[in-house]
């Protein structure tokens, strides 16, 4: 079930990051962010009802951790989607699998043994985010975005990795999948509505073409989302997490092939890296 769940989450997830850079230059990157949320919460807020949860009896800590934990996913979102704003798919999407790699470190850093051929994975994760970050010369006109979308890449698989962690290791098992995503759907859409300054233009009804694309990105994330919190629920959030982090590739691949991204020869051989280091963690 884990490994079917974190591929259903890699192939949910790679069309998700595909639509997301679309998105947030047609709508804005908190809109694009805003519509997602607000289709989670209305679907898990119609399905929380019959989701049995002991909510008095469970620990406050555990609600605090799994509110930090939606805090994180919904930080990751938002730098997500600025970082396809501004990058391209087969560049950013890669560095966002680098998530694998910190919720690895952060199981190590807690307890969790890692051997030879983890601790391996991840190193080479490392190397290719290094080699994705080069802005050769030739190419000045990428320069001024390049970096900027890879340091928010960057902090996007940083709230990710630590967000999955902490609902692998501490909430999901708790609170259930069901739970878990509500809370962290509710608090997304709660934080864009307080701290945006034009609540009337974030929940401005989009154009038909682009409230398709909206919708679609949206179920497609909350397909991944749900996969990976029923795999994760079942105690295997290493082997889930890492199988997700497969969906970099597949946005990747479509980015050159749908939308003609180009990348210098050392960004593709980091993007190839990044790949190569997922694979040797699914090997663990």
């Amino acid at each position: 079930m884990d490994i079917v769940m974190g591929l259903a989450a890699a192939l949910c997830w790679g069309g998700t990051d595909f639509l997301v850079g679309i998105n947030a230059r047609s709508v804005g990157v908190r809109r694009a962010v805003f519509f997602s949320q607000a289709i989670g919460f209305v679907i898990f807020s119609a399905l929380l009802p019959a989701t049995a949860v002991p909510v008095f009896a469970t620990s406050g800590v555990v609600w605090g951790l799994a509110l930090l934990a939606a805090a994180l996913i919904v930080g990751g979102s938002l730098a997500l989607s600025q970082a396809f704003a501004i990058g391209k798919a087969a560049m950013v999407a890669p560095l966002v699998t680098s998530y694998g790699a910190v919720t690895t470190l952060l199981s190590w850093l807690s307890g969790e043994r890692l051997g030879a051929l983890t601790l391996t994975g991840l190193v080479i994760c490392l190397l290719g985010v290094m080699l994705t970050a080069v802005s050769p010369a030739r190419q000045p006109e990428n320069s001024s975005s390049t970096l900027p979308a890879i340091a928010f890449a960057l902090i996007a698989a940083c709230c990710y990795g630590t967000g999955f962690w902490l609902q692998g290791k501490y909430t999901l098992p708790v609170l259930g999948p069901s739970v878990s995503l509500w809370l962290g759907y509710t608090l997304g859409l709660t934080a864009l509505l307080a701290l945006s300054t034009n609540r009337r233009e974030l929940v401005a009804r989009p154009g038909w073409r682009q409230g398709g694309l909206l919708l679609a990105a949206s179920l497609l994330n909350l397909g991944g989302f749900s996969a990976f919190a029923v795999g994760a629920g079942g105690g295997s959030v290493a082997v889930v997490t890492v199988l997700s982090t497969l969906s970099g590739g597949i946005a990747a691949l479509l980015g050159a092939l749908l939308l003609r991204e180009r990348l210098a020869a050392l960004q593709w051989l980091g993007v190839l890296t990044v790949l190569a280091g997922a694979v040797v963690l699914h090997w663990h």
